[in-house]
């Protein structure tokens, strides 16, 4: 068959090619054929990995193949495909008989669709009519009910009971009152009901009205028919606000609590608050309060601005005069929730008398003052907060402008500014002495073991409690406070570790500032500070932690423990700079020491060319070597104010380090000493041999330098003794051991048991 032929080669001299149908392995055109085939994604997923210019080319290439293809099958059935023409007779006329049902249906279509838009058109128009027509009559229904109620409030005006008294301040102009006296008063609605309280409930049904009005004007606005009775509405509102205003002021001057409650709501349905909170304010709260804190142009000031006397008087006046009120706004279910008449009568009201009639009350300049009547304003404030019913009152207390406002006066970062240079300056005057000083002689009879001894370090230890005193204290600034307490020792630690490091660069000759008092101070000196520093690290891990953390007891578990952790690691700062202080003492006992040590220069004097026998006791300077340190250890001082285990600690080291010192001081003189007599026997020797002498010497004779190793050794034994006297143990020392095998003669090498005292 055709399709079992294999192709011909792509050309008459190609023999070799690869013939037209011979595709690469991943080109497969059967998939042409699948009734799934997508031709995006089969060419997506070939270019993966098959650069685009192979695959168009292969695409090509497989388009001509079809062709090719074409052809030949066209050319082998030829006659069958020019029949296929032949065969088709009479198509014209049939796609005309097809023709015709088709254009009329078309016809019919398009008919139909142009009635059914007309009538489309029709009904949108008439729901546009209906529409509008609604709409006007909306809008006029609106208007006839701003009108109806307009005339009813005018009508309910006017019948009103006419009070003459309460016009007397003239809030209304002449009109208005003609318009109310020429009323019929009406009558009692039941008997026994007083005037006063059916005016109040003729009042809430007035603005009970007024509130419709304002909703059926905030539908209709701009409407010329408003704009025509605008001022018909707005002389019916201020008769409304007159006479509500009048009538309140009359409940509040009769404590009449059924006409406040509707005056009340009547303040309520026409969102008003404002105006009622300002009159009880005026009327009410003013005068209670100006007895209590006169201000005004008339008012003569006291001089005191102490406000705790005055909060106790305003209290009283708040329980005996406001209270009524205050459980009439506060009743449950009532719908009066919305007024406050505790931020926007009573604290405002209290505040701008303070402001007018004692500002100085809120100046921080005087620190102990003003902390005072910030507290009393705080007590003042929780004792308003009791008159609330629930928390959410309490709350909404809180967020009124005038309980900010309150608080806004209270300026509490200029009185922590205040409080630290306070503090911080006292703790520096003392700092910046030149020299430590020790508390008064006077007060040591009353003093024990302890107490601190320095100044320096009670004014730390008082300016640390000063942070926490009632007198000084704010809680809410209790984080600053206990910042300036870690700050204080902070300050105090740098103020020992400067002065320490001073000391050491005290030898060239370079003062540094603030740290006169460490170059200045002897030994005996830093026995207070040792004692002060383990008191001071005591005192504030111990009473005062304690204190700090029940002051803060409010606070969460884990405030409290960041506070803790935050004081623990002061106290430990402190106990750090023991070691520093320690150092510092043994390096001036050894320097000391030193001096005598020196001495020993002396003993190759003594020995050298001069024919002496063999010493037989010890150097003077040896009982001297170790006297600054037993003296140091066995005053006054470090008997009272140090501890077993500090001057064991300053006896050993300072001791290794003396002996250490000693032994290379005493190395050094026999290296000379014996390199010297090295170079002076070859010289006798020299001088021998030029003279043609004997070079015979006599073997029995000592050297200097032997006699100078027995000095030391003499030297040594002596100066263990004194080791032991100390309670030190000689043979344990490694630079004992070292000096002592360095000079002792043959067959004493081994360091001699010395009876050890114990006396620490």
């Amino acid at each position: 068959m055709a399709d079992t032929v294999s192709a011909p080669p792509r050309s008459a001299n190609d023999l070799f090619a690869d013939p037209l149908d011979g595709h690469p392995l991943w080109f497969k055109p059967e998939l042409f054929l699948s009734p799934n085939f997508d031709s995006e994604s089969y060419i997506s997923e070939l270019r993966t990995f098959v650069p685009f210019d192979t695959l168009r080319s292969e695409l090509h290439s497989h388009l001509s193949s079809l062709n090719h293809e074409l052809i030949d099958l066209i050319n082998r059935d030829y006659a069958d495909f020019v029949n296929l023409s032949t065969k088709l007779v009479d198509v014209d006329s049939a796609v005309v008989r097809m023709r015709a049902p088709l254009v009329e249906l078309r016809e019919k279509i398009e008919q139909f669709r142009s009635s059914v838009e007309g009538a489309l058109v029709a009904l949108k128009n008439g729901l546009k009519q209906r529409s509008d027509a609604a709409s006007a009559r909306e809008v006029l229904e609106l208007l006839l009910d701003t009108f109806h109620v307009v005339s009813k409030v005018e009508k309910l005006i006017k019948e009103l009971p006419s009070v003459p008294a309460d016009w007397s301040n003239g809030d209304v102009s002449s009109t208005e009152k003609n318009l109310m006296s020429n009323g019929t008063s009406v009558q009692h609605v039941e008997s026994g009901t007083s005037l006063r309280e059916t005016q109040s409930m003729l009042l809430e049904r007035i603005a009970s009205e007024m509130n419709r009005l304002k909703f059926y004007i905030a539908h209709a606005q701009n409407l010329p028919f408003i704009e025509n009775m605008e001022k018909r509405i707005q002389g019916a509102s201020l008769l409304l606000d007159a006479s509500l205003g009048h009538c309140f002021v009359d409940g509040l001057e009769h404590r009449d609590a059924n006409a406040i409650f509707n005056c009340l709501r009547a303040y309520a349905s026409i969102d008003n608050t404002k105006n009622a909170e300002e009159i009880f304010r005026t009327t009410i709260v003013a005068p209670l309060i100006q007895k209590i804190i006169p201000y005004g142009p008339s008012s003569l000031a006291t001089g005191s601005n102490e406000l705790e006397s005055d909060y106790v008087q305003v209290n009283q006046c708040i329980d005996r005069d406001c209270k009524f009120l205050l459980e009439i706004s506060f009743e449950e279910n009532s719908g009066l929730h919305v007024f406050d008449f505790l931020a926007n009568s009573i604290l405002k009201e209290v505040l701008t008398a303070i402001q007018k009639g004692k500002p100085g009350a809120f100046s921080p300049g005087r620190p102990t003052e003003f902390l005072k009547n910030y507290k009393a304003s705080l007590k003042f404030l929780s004792h308003l907060e009791g008159y609330c019913p629930s928390s959410s009152a309490v709350a909404k207390f809180r967020a009124q402008s005038v309980y900010n406002e309150f608080l806004k006066q209270w300026n509490i970062g200029v009185y922590f500014s205040l409080r630290f240079q306070e503090i911080a300056g006292a703790l520096d005057s003392e700092l910046v002495a030149a020299s430590l000083v020790p508390v008064q002689d006077s007060q040591s009879s009353h003093r024990n073991s302890q107490d601190l001894t320095l100044k320096q370090s009670v004014a730390l230890l008082n300016c640390m409690e000063s942070c926490w005193r009632e007198d000084v204290l704010v809680l809410s600034c209790a984080d600053k406070f206990l910042r300036l307490s870690l700050q204080l020792l902070s300050r105090y630690s740098n103020w020992l570790s400067a002065g320490l490091a001073a000391r050491t660069s005290a030898n060239n000759a370079r003062s540094n500032s603030g740290c006169e008092w460490a170059i200045r101070a002897v030994p005996e000196d830093f026995i207070y500070i040792i004692h002060d520093i383990k008191c001071l690290a005591t005192k504030v891990s111990g009473d005062y932690l304690q204190n700090v953390l029940q002051l803060l007891s409010p606070c969460s578990s884990d405030v409290l423990a960041v506070v803790k952790q935050s004081v623990l690691q002061g106290g430990k700062s402190l106990n750090d700079l023991l070691p520093l202080v320690v150092k510092t003492i043994v390096e001036t006992l050894v320097e000391k020491s030193v001096q005598d040590l020196k001495q020993l220069k002396g003993i190759t004097a003594t020995f050298r060319m001069t024919n002496k026998p063999i010493p037989t006791r010890h150097s003077p300077y040896v009982s001297g070597v170790l006297r600054p340190l037993e003296t140091f250890l066995r005053g006054e001082r470090a008997t009272k104010y140090l501890t077993s285990e500090i001057k064991k600690e300053l006896r050993d080291r300072a001791a290794a380090e003396i002996t250490s010192r000693y032994y290379d001081l005493a190395a050094d003189l026999v290296s000379v000493a014996r390199k010297t007599e090295s170079s002076l026997q070859r010289i006798r020797q020299g001088a021998q041999r030029r003279a043609g002498a004997s070079s015979d010497i006599s073997e029995h004779n000592v050297s200097d330098t032997d006699k100078i190793c027995r000095q030391l050794f003499l030297d040594i034994n002596e100066y263990g003794k004194k080791l032991a006297e100390l309670g030190v143990v000689p043979k344990e020392m490694s630079a004992y051991r070292s000096l002592w095998q360095y000079v002792a003669p043959p067959g004493e090498e081994s360091v001699f048991d010395f009876e050890v005292a114990n006396w620490l």
